[in-house]
């Protein structure tokens, strides 16, 4: 202290002396609040997040991308070779956000310099009278997408390597395929660097001050920006919890399952094998994916699980995680007989659910500057392009390319916890 305190008293004998180096003191502070000050920071790097931070880099704005863990990692909803992408909605909402959906993969492959899709088509199978496939055959036809309606019949010449029930029918949608789910994160955090943001993984966000700025306070330091996203997926409640609201999501842990070829190739890409979607024989819908990412391995899973808190989802598993299983069992003997009956290979993935499956992209009730993309129920993925670009132009304050009726926080008449 004592060398401080005699350099000032030399600066104040010199005329002006003390407010020229005030001055420059609040010059420097000034320089250096706009140089930390982002446009927006978003919290979470799976899909979503990503490709909120990619549509923000493309705006030129200065964007930090925020992720819990090491990349690349396997804990949240977006880790994993393969994904399914289609047209085919029960909703018109998403027929119509699939229509961007693809030209921005396809864009992000030019961008990348990476296949990032194949194109297999992709087969409903239900009983001729199932509503939902009623009511998805009717959005195709209205959306002008391509597609074609199976009979039994058909359905056994055009797909002899599976086993179908009595009266079951298909629908095919010409649009479905494959998308590379961990090359697109990949070329995702690429391309977002390439264009000016920033991707820091391993910094867990333990604060958020709300305000103009936001301040956001991880393990390592604290950051400002004018807007926060947040698209945390499993861990979003967690972070919403201080911040004054809960939203009604339920986190849940799902078993994917990879059953080995009798004969090699029989279900393969190479062979023109498409994805599958069964809405009949089970209480929650079986969808495969053509053998891909293992050779000589077929991607089948149950699209429900259990019920878990996302920090224990490789606790042992539990009598619904047996159920599950025993239900893609049966599906496999009885449907697809070129594959072995039990599962060679089992990994984990969390979805987030809403009560109606539908996604969360809306402001925080209270504080219009902090934006949540939330509740992507198992089938974001393939969205993840439009959802960006709304969660972008929220978070800008900018009108929205969408109806986001469907989307509103307020659609739920009851949260669990609101202090707004």
């Amino acid at each position: 202290m004592r060398p401080y305190v005699q350099k000032r008293k030399k600066t104040q004998e010199q005329p002006g002396g003390a407010f020229v180096c005030l001055l420059l003191r609040g010059f420097c502070g000034i320089m250096a609040a706009q140089t930390d000050l982002w446009d927006a920071i978003v919290i979470g790097a799976g899909v979503q997040g990503c490709f909120t931070a990619y549509h923000l880099a493309q705006n030129s704005k200065k964007v930090l991308l925020l992720e819990q863990f090491l990349l690349p990692h396997s804990r949240g909803s977006s880790h994993g070779q393969s994904r399914i992408i289609r047209k085919a909605y029960p909703e018109d909402f998403y027929t119509r956000m699939m229509d961007e959906c693809y030209r921005t993969w396809a864009q992000l492959e030019r961008e990348a310099g990476a296949q990032l899709h194949r194109r297999t088509e992709l087969l409903f199978l239900g009983m001729k009278e199932n509503p939902g496939l009623k009511t998805i055959q009717a959005t195709l036809s209205r959306q002008g997408i391509d597609h074609e309606c199976l009979s039994s019949v058909h359905l056994k010449q055009r797909f002899p390597n599976i086993r179908f029930t009595k009266g079951e029918v298909g629908l095919l949608d010409k649009t479905g395929g494959v998308l590379y789910a961990d090359k697109a994160l990949r070329a995702l955090q690429h391309v977002i660097r390439q264009l000016g943001g920033m991707v820091c993984d391993g910094e867990k966000v333990v604060e958020i001050r709300p305000g103009l700025p936001v301040t956001v306070k991880t393990t390592l330091k604290s950051y400002q920006a004018n807007s926060l996203v947040i698209t945390a997926g499993p861990w979003t409640n967690r972070i919403l919890r201080p911040l004054g609201i809960e939203l009604p999501l339920q986190t849940l842990r799902i078993n994917v399952c990879y059953w080995r070829e009798k004969v090699p190739g029989s279900y393969s890409v190479s062979q023109a094998f498409p994805c599958i979607l069964s809405l009949d024989l089970a209480p929650h819908h079986i969808y495969g994916l053509p053998a891909s990412e293992y050779p000589g391995l077929m991607k089948v899973c149950y699209h429900h699980g259990d019920s878990v808190d996302p920090e224990e989802r490789d606790c042992p598993k539990t009598f619904s995680d047996i159920q599950d299983v025993q239900i893609l069992c049966h599906f496999v003997k009885d449907h697809l007989p070129g594959l072995r009956p039990e599962p060679d290979i089992m990994e984990r993935c969390m979805y987030t659910n809403t009560p109606d499956e539908h996604f969360i992209l809306d402001c925080h009730p209270k504080y219009d500057n902090i934006v949540i993309g939330a509740g992507f129920s198992g089938h974001g993925f393939k969205l993840a392009p439009a959802v960006g670009k709304v969660l972008y132009e929220l978070s800008m304050k900018l009108p929205p390319s969408y109806d986001l009726a469907p989307f509103r926080i307020s659609r739920f008449s009851k949260l669990s916890k609101a202090h707004l």
